[in-house]
């Protein structure tokens, strides 16, 4: 009996325990140990729309361009080569320097060509000397002929005589056409050992900015060496070579002549002129598609140097009442150009656009937006079409 007693006794102190936690939790729910009600938690506020930058399209009049990848060349190179051999005593030039036409560039040893023009001087001059001898003795002759001519007519003189002084005077007047001929001849040896002295002297043909020298003072030049002493570019203006689309031949056909043309380097530099077309080639290229277009600009400066890649940038036409988009306001899916724009309720609405030219930062937008369209420029990654946002201009 006692021993049941104790558990019964256990039992209720054990459910007593219980039902005194259960208690405190129901408190600590309900509002605290002191009995204070606490308010149920209220669900989250929606965030408000997202800020985007927005542009209103306005109708513009523009000049349209195109850029095309090309190449800067030096069409009329000139090597420069010696006419006469000879050792290099003088190089008078800096290479990679600007030259001008007839300026000097290397100085050979010259000593062996002026003393040809010596001696071809005095070959001249004796051979001057030697027609003169000849009229002489041809003015006698003709004076011998001339006083037994009468004499033979009244027999005082035998005809022999008569004879023989003609042959004279015929012979005398060879010797003086011949000497002629030899004043001649060597009048022509003078001015060519003349001309190798000028050749011993070896000037720029034309202007332009010179390379490297490939014999060095001391070297010999020879005429028939196919080595170049060095070479020269001209530089103004300076040629580009680029490649058009078959499509877009026709659209350069009708521009022959003047055009606004610009080139941008690598450095984002650019150099702009009034450019002209000067050749296409004759056929397209079967594996590319495209045909080559030569053209030139003005290059005073010389800033442009042969075989720098460049991007031409061409401009080929006018545009009245234009929409531009900046490239950063247009996505690419799936080679699908789209853009979007906020209505006037705040909705992103999505549009597909067809593009055109070029114009600076800008695409011309042929089809798919019109003027007055709110397009979103910043922000595009925080919203989607169908959503809402808020312009900020």
């Amino acid at each position: 009996m006692t021993t049941i007693m104790k558990r019964a006794s256990w039992v209720t102190s054990w459910v007593s325990a219980g039902a005194a936690a259960a208690a405190v939790a129901v408190t600590l729910l309900a509002g605290g140990p002191w009995g204070e009600g606490r308010a149920a938690a209220k669900p989250a506020a929606p965030l408000p729309p997202p800020d985007v930058s927005v542009i209103q399209l306005a109708g513009e009049n523009v000049g349209t361009y195109r850029e095309y990848p090309g190449r800067t060349y030096a069409r009329d190179l000139v090597e420069v080569r010696g006419r006469v051999d000879g050792f290099i005593e003088q190089r008078t030039f800096d290479i990679g320097s600007d030259v001008r036409a007839g300026q000097v560039l290397y100085v050979l040893d010259v000593r062996p060509y002026e003393a040809e023009v010596e001696r071809a001087r005095a070959a001249l001059a004796q051979s001057v000397a030697d027609i003169a001898q000849a009229e002489a003795l041809l003015v006698k002759a003709r004076q011998d002929a001339e006083r037994l001519e009468p004499l033979v007519k009244e027999e005082a003189a035998p005809k022999q005589d008569l004879d023989n002084a003609l042959a004279a005077r015929q012979a005398a007047a060879a010797s003086v056409t011949a000497r002629r001929a030899a004043v001649d001849a060597n009048r022509a040896v003078l001015r060519n050992a003349e001309l190798n002295l000028e050749y011993a002297t070896i000037r720029a043909p034309i202007g332009g900015r010179v390379g490297d020298s490939l014999l060095q003072v001391g070297a010999l030049v020879t005429r028939t060496s196919p080595q170049p002493l060095t070479t020269i570019v001209p530089l103004d203006p300076v040629w580009v070579r680029f490649q058009v689309s078959e499509a877009e031949l026709p659209l350069f056909e009708r521009r022959r002549g003047p055009l606004p043309i610009e080139l941008v380097f690598d450095d984002g530099r650019r150099e702009t002129a009034r450019g002209r077309i000067e050749d296409t080639l004759n056929s397209v290229n079967t594996k590319t598609g495209t045909l080559e277009v030569q053209a030139t600009f003005p290059n005073p400066a010389h800033a442009v140097l042969p075989g720098q890649y460049v991007h031409v940038r061409v401009q080929t036409g006018q545009r009245t009442n234009a929409l531009l988009v900046p490239d950063r306001a247009i996505q690419e899916v799936q080679g699908q150009q789209t853009v979007l724009t906020l209505g006037a309720d705040g909705t992103v609405q999505g549009h597909a656009i067809v593009t055109g030219d070029r114009v600076g930062q800008r695409v011309l937008v042929e089809q798919g937006l019109t003027a007055g369209d709110l397009v979103i420029v910043d922000g595009l990654q925080k919203v989607r079409a169908g959503g809402r946002a808020t312009a900020r201009r």
